[in-house]
């Protein structure tokens, strides 16, 4: 259990540090923006975490740059001519005026659909295709959670699809419930059954310890290619 948290500074680098009832100190660096955490044992005192920091600055760095380098979606103006992304596929947009209600659909297997009415501007265009991209992930999210529950056999009370800036999804242990990121519309579908299927197995096991890497090894054995496939892909912007 984690009886605290505080927020630390390694040079520029803000560190979340959690104190768990745990043997040794983990420092991860996490998709999509690079956030730095770190598990310490609840023997460890503050002084101890920043030197085990510092002995690990120069891979933190490396972790950090690589997302920086890693290719990021352009804030979207909602034109005919861009380019977006559904299910790992990359679609030219392009974008009707018609008087009738606003519709999304692909064409000819290489054409985003945008029909909207005349004068539409560029924020309730975006939100047309982000209620489209909901629409196509909640079905996707909802065949994934009935496949996964009877396998598993656990029980997930509720689950819901909003925008995350630092995580791909999330688990209320207690609630049961879980979140998903609107992002993962746009990634292929064998990242998000290997989001959903990570979020189900806290349901078993709480922390990411050795039990919870055997749960995924068994259900989702390329679990971890599928990873790192997810954090390869392009981010959005990150100006929601």
């Amino acid at each position: 259990m984690s009886i605290e948290n505080l927020l630390m500074h390694l040079n520029d680098i803000p560190v979340e540090i959690v104190r768990k009832d745990i043997k040794n100190l983990h420092i991860g660096v996490y998709p999509p923006s690079g956030r730095v955490r770190v598990s310490a044992p609840l023997h460890m005192n503050d002084e101890a975490i920043r030197v085990a920091l510092v002995s690990h600055l120069s891979w933190i760095r490396k972790k950090l740059s690589q997302f920086v380098q890693q290719v990021r979606q352009w804030k979207r103006e909602m034109v005919t001519g861009e380019s977006h992304f559904f299910q790992g596929i990359r679609y030219r947009l392009n974008v009707l005026e018609h008087d009738y209600p606003p519709s999304v659909r692909i064409a000819n297997n290489t054409t985003l659909e945008l029909q909207v009415r005349p004068g539409t501007d560029q924020e309730k265009r975006l939100k047309i295709l982000e209620d489209w991209y909901r629409q196509h992930l909640r079905q996707a999210v909802l065949d994934l959670v009935e496949k996964w529950q009877p396998l598993m056999d656990v029980l997930v009370s509720e689950w819901r699809i909003k925008k995350m800036k630092t995580r791909w999804g999330s688990c209320n242990i207690k609630a049961r419930r879980i979140w998903i990121n609107l992002e993962l519309a746009k990634k292929p579908p064998s990242c998000l059954e290997y989001v959903v299927v990570h979020e189900m197995v806290h349901l078993l096991e709480q922390k990411h310890t050795e039990r919870f890497r055997n749960f995924m090894d068994h259900f989702l054995p390329d679990w971890q290619l599928r990873r790192d496939e997810l954090n390869s892909l392009p981010l959005a912007s990150t100006e929601w």
